[in-house]
């Protein structure tokens, strides 16, 4: 499958990759604004697993502006309320791991998550397999936020 695939160089960044594109859904991009951009979990841990980042390659929120950290908690209200009317969730999981330590996956590019949680949302295939299993395609995701949004 398409998203499985690596689609960016190894020394160079995902996400500053897929704002090369001039497609936006290209690499699942569902907003680009003036500081910040929403992009579409490629590796996601429930359906409707969304990023929000600042434009600018920055590793710590003390480096951005204020107007770049105002941008991305207005797209994080924003995002919740598109992925509550599209979802329904029961509940929402929205953070921050800020450095290799704090467990980001991508360091060198802070990245907010947000993600959908429903009651017993999570089971022994994550856990024990190593796998996650997801209702709908990445695609099926895109279009049905990318409509909301």
């Amino acid at each position: 499958m398409k998203y499985i695939q690596n689609n960016h160089k190894a020394d160079q960044c995902p996400f500053c990759a897929a704002l090369e594109g001039s497609e936006l859904s290209e690499h699942n991009l569902l907003f680009k604004g003036e500081k910040a951009f929403v992009i579409l979990n490629r590796y996601p841990y429930t359906t409707g697993h969304l990023l929000i980042l600042p434009l600018e390659h920055q590793e710590k929120m003390a480096d951005l502006d204020q107007e770049t950290r105002s941008e991305m908690m207005e797209l994080i209200n924003h995002a919740l309320k598109v992925l509550d009317q599209t979802y329904h969730p029961e509940g929402f999981n929205v953070g921050l791991n800020m450095g290799e330590a704090a467990g980001a996956g991508i360091p060198k590019h802070l990245h907010w998550h947000i993600v959908p949680r429903w009651v017993g949302d999570t089971n022994y295939m994550t856990s024990v397999g190593d796998v996650r299993v997801l209702p709908e395609t990445l695609e099926d995701t895109y279009q049905k936020i990318a409509a909301a949004w």
